[in-house]
Parts: structure tokens; C-alpha cells; sequence
């Protein structure tokens, strides 16, 4: 039996990048998964790829800034297979800007995805992981929360914002059985920070000093988990 067999999970942003290699390894654990993207024919090809090996997994569009489309996120996933266990907040943007470059619409939308669309899917998924008798919460905060990046203010700001709204629903819904934690990666190389280098003037040379800002020297690559032959002799790789 594999660990989340029977468990139902949700991963926003799951078209690619980090949601994309959480989405497969919840499936290769034995949950089934709801994939919210915007990008609605990149969440397809992601259940493409979980069905493929046996796995259950659904795709819906879904704008994490709009309240509408997290609560018929979650309602769609619910009626779908039946309960939910696990949500994964990855769903996230980076506009440039210093604190006093970047433009109120950059800011205000970074929140409303970032920030806004934690808080959204938290809202609308905690009452059914009380009802299925506790589960788990990962929100994708960064690194940036921590240690200063120049030029990405927005960004920043609701990083550090999400490390306290994970720290307050933790104990809030801890008497619940409802785990709530934060993970604050560094810099991956996911599809948006790829069009960060690919637009930038020198694209070697952003890339070589984003590097020198990590102890390793080198971006992070999100990978596509393999289980072990050996493990279970009924699991297929993803």
C-alpha cells in the first residue's frame, strides 16, 4: 500500500515547474489530484501523464486570484473523488520592480496571485479537511522572504507574507488535525524564471549571478520523481 492511497490532494499552479513535479509524486504516492492552472491545456497534459501510469488526477482552469474560481476549484476536486486531504499552494508570479519602480496594478496583482490565492484556496479546502478528520497544507513561500533580492519587491513582500498567514493558520487549525507549513526554496528553474532569463538583456550574466547567490552555485531543477522498482510491484514509475 502506498502512502497517500485514498487521499485526495489539490495542487495550484500544477502545469509546471515545482506544482508540476508535486502534482506527479502525489499521484505516484497513491493520491488522486486535482491540477488548477490558468494554463488549463498544460494541466491536461499533466493528468495525461499521471493517468498514463495509473494514476487519478483531474485538470481545472482556475485563476487563483479570483475567489470564484477557487471555491469551484475546490467544489469541482470535492465532487470529483469524493473528499480532499491535501492541498499544495505553488501558484505563483514575479513582476520586477523596486519599491519605488514598480507600478501599483504590478503590485496589486502579485498579491492578488501570490498572496491572495493562498488564502482563497485555504478558505475554501479547510473545512473539508475537517471533515475528512485533519490533512495537510504546504504553502510555497521563498527564500526571498528571508534575504533581500534586488529588484522584486512585490515578490518579496508576499513571500514574507505567506510565511506569517501559514504561521497563523497552523495554529488556528491545529486542534483540527490540520497541518499547515511553508517550504522557502531558492531560485528554480521553472518555466517563469526561464522567461526571466530568456527576456533579460544578458541572459548569461543574470543567470551566473543568480547562481552566486546560492551556497551550491547553481539554480535548483524541479525533478520528476522515480519510485523504485523494488517498492511495490503494483507502482509504476512516474
Amino acid at each position: 500500500m502506498r502512502k497517500l492511497d485514498g487521499k485526495v490532494g489539490i495542487v495550484t499552479g500544477g502545469a509546471n515547474g515545482i506544482g508540476r513535479a508535486c502534482a506527479i509524486r502525489l499521484a505516484a504516492e497513491g493520491a488522486a489530484v486535482g491540477i488548477a492552472d490558468i494554463d488549463l491545456a498544460g494541466a491536461e497534459k499533466v493528468v495525461s501523464t499521471i493517468t498514463a501510469e495509473g494514476g487519478r488526477a483531474v485538470a481545472v482552469r482556475t485563476d487563483v486570484g479570483r475567489s470564484s474560481d477557487v471555491r469551484d476549484l475546490v467544489a469541482t476536486v470535492v465532487e470529483t473523488f469524493g473528499r480532499l486531504d491535501l492541498l499544495v499552494n505553488i501558484a505563483g508570479i514575479a513582476v520586477a520592480g523596486s519599491v519605488t519602480d514598480i507600478e501599483e496594478d504590478d503590485w496589486d496583482r502579485v498579491f492578488a496571485v501570490n498572496l491572495k490565492g493562498i488564502w482563497y484556496a485555504m478558505k475554501y479546502a479547510i473545512p473539508h479537511l475537517r471533515e475528512a478528520g485533519g490533512g495537510a497544507i504546504v504553502n510555497a513561500s521563498s527564500a526571498q522572504a528571508f534575504r533581500g533580492f534586488p529588484g522584486w519587491a512585490a515578490y518579496a513582500a508576499t513571500k514574507g507574507a505567506i510565511v506569517s498567514l501559514t504561521q497563523q493558520a497552523a495554529v488556528e487549525y491545529a486542534p483540527d488535525r490540520v497541518r499547515v507549513n511553508a517550504i522557502a526554496p531558492g531560485t528554480i528553474m521553472t518555466p517563469l524564471n526561464e522567461e526571466i532569463f530568456r527576456t533579460a538583456p544578458d541572459p548569461e550574466a543574470l543567470i551566473e549571478s543568480w547562481n552566486s547567490m546560492h551556497a551550491l552555485g547553481r539554480l535548483g531543477q524541479p525533478r520528476k520523481w522515480r519510485r523504485s522498482r523494488s517498492s511495490s510491484p503494483t507502482t509504476r514509475r512516474s
